[in-house]
């Protein structure tokens, strides 16, 4: 046997017959060299024999994690995602739980909204042992959920949860080449970011008759994402609007409410319209022809092209002081503002306010119509100043009080910071768009 493995290494490279003698050689010292488990400790103690018979006390030592007992309850949770039809005595009768546990449960608070469950809503119910309602999820939305959970007495408490929000700034810009809409809707607005921007410039700029092709505004506003995706549209923080050459500027503050750079507040007594942006059929002219006895008469106030049942709007805060009807103007409803201000808006549908009402302003006061001496449905919108009629659009309007000097440092402080943004990342819009 030794033979032909001596004649096999000889037969080998050099290199390798020393490899396979340094391996032999390492294997015979681990076989000899004695283990750790082999040594005897001296001081360790001399185990005496155990008698039959005796009872030995035994002690434990227990690490301190395993004497740690787990809080957490042991419910098992079920998700159910409600049908149409369903209901939560449907749900519950179900899922196994009493209508006594459904009765306990609706007498918590927020408890009414459970009523208003709708298919596709997805509940998460957690259960005892012995098959009790536990605790309640119910979804609200992608940030909030509602939960009820059961409290020592057998009854249930409701609160609510919300998720962190991580809250980012995104921009827009757009240059309007055929109508305002089409420009929010081309730089990625939402529908409701569109009114939102129109509302905040709305006492300066008539956006159903003021817009040219040409005029640009440029938005800063939120976007909210939870755990990394996003869930919405937040408030716009800042904002730059140039219409007609004419640059307006809004700035949200600390405390809730648009300001322009120089710290003067953006609402006024009164809006430039008193309905949502439309197509206007005709302006302010002192001598134009009537559009049904084709005589010269005077229009003495703006009309707004709208279908009929268009909400129209109060200008300004004030009472009413006629809403009727008659064959030349339809159904109409006149306001006074303080001593000084009256509006008029005629050939209604419907009036929401009678005489003596006070109205605010942006209250819903009735609807666009075609009643009276019309050709078609529109808003005859009238703006009277010491008695005297005045164009709405270029009117000077009253406003509303500016900041407070002691408050203008930290707002000085937002409109840097926030128009620095606007104005950098709309050259970089620009450069790309180029």
């Amino acid at each position: 046997m030794v033979k032909p493995v001596q004649q096999l290494l000889e037969k080998l490279p050099r290199r390798h017959q020393v490899i396979i003698l340094c391996v032999g050689i390492l294997l015979l010292v681990l076989m000899v060299w004695p283990s750790e488990k082999a040594s005897a400790s001296r001081d360790m103690a001399v185990a005496e024999p155990l008698e039959p018979g005796v009872r030995y006390s035994l002690d434990l030592h227990l690490e301190a994690a395993e004497t740690v007992t787990s809080e957490e309850p042991d419910f098992t949770w079920v998700e159910y995602e409600v049908r149409s039809g369903d209901s939560m005595a449907i749900i519950f009768q179900r899922l196994g739980f009493s209508a006594r546990q459904l009765h306990d449960l609706t007498q918590a608070s927020d408890a009414n909204v459970l009523r208003r469950i709708h298919p596709g809503v997805v509940l998460r119910f957690a259960k005892n042992d012995d098959n009790e309602l536990e605790a309640l999820h119910y979804r609200l939305s992608q940030v909030e959920t509602l939960v009820f959970e059961r409290n020592e007495d057998g009854g249930y408490s409701s609160r609510r949860e919300a998720k962190a929000t991580d809250i980012r700034l995104a921009f827009a810009h757009a240059e309007i080449t055929s109508n305002f809409w089409n420009a929010g809707v081309q730089a990625g607005l939402t529908q409701g970011q569109i009114m939102s921007l129109a509302e905040l410039f709305g006492w300066d700029v008539d956006f159903a008759l003021d817009i040219r092709r040409g005029d640009q505004f440029s938005v800063l506003f939120e976007q909210r994402f939870i755990d990394g995706h996003y869930v919405g549209t937040g408030q716009i923080v800042a904002a730059e609007f140039i219409n007609q050459g004419e640059r307006f500027t809004a700035v949200l503050h600390e405390n809730g409410s648009y300001y322009t750079e120089k710290g003067r507040s953006l609402r006024k007594s009164f809006l430039r319209a008193p309905v949502a942006f439309n197509r206007v059929s005709s302006e302010f002219n002192p001598r134009r022809l009537h559009p049904v006895t084709g005589r010269v008469a005077p229009h003495r106030g703006i009309d707004y092209a709208a279908p009929v049942g268009t909400p129209v709007m109060a200008s300004g805060d004030g009472r009413v002081v006629e809403s009727g009807y008659n064959n030349l103007n339809g159904h109409y409803i006149f306001i006074q503002h303080g001593e000084r201000y009256m509006t008029k808006y005629l050939h209604l549908h419907r009036r929401s306010v009678r005489q003596g009402d006070r109205v605010r302003q942006g209250q819903v006061i009735g609807q666009v119509g075609a009643t009276g001496r019309v050709t078609g449905p529109h808003l005859h919108y009238e703006f009277l100043v010491d008695g005297v009629h005045r164009n709405p659009r270029t009117v000077n309007l009253p406003e509303a009080p500016s900041l407070a000097k002691e408050e203008m440092p930290v707002f000085n402080l937002i409109v840097e910071e926030r128009m620095a943004m606007i104005d950098g990342r709309k050259r970089f819009y620009l450069a790309y768009a180029e």
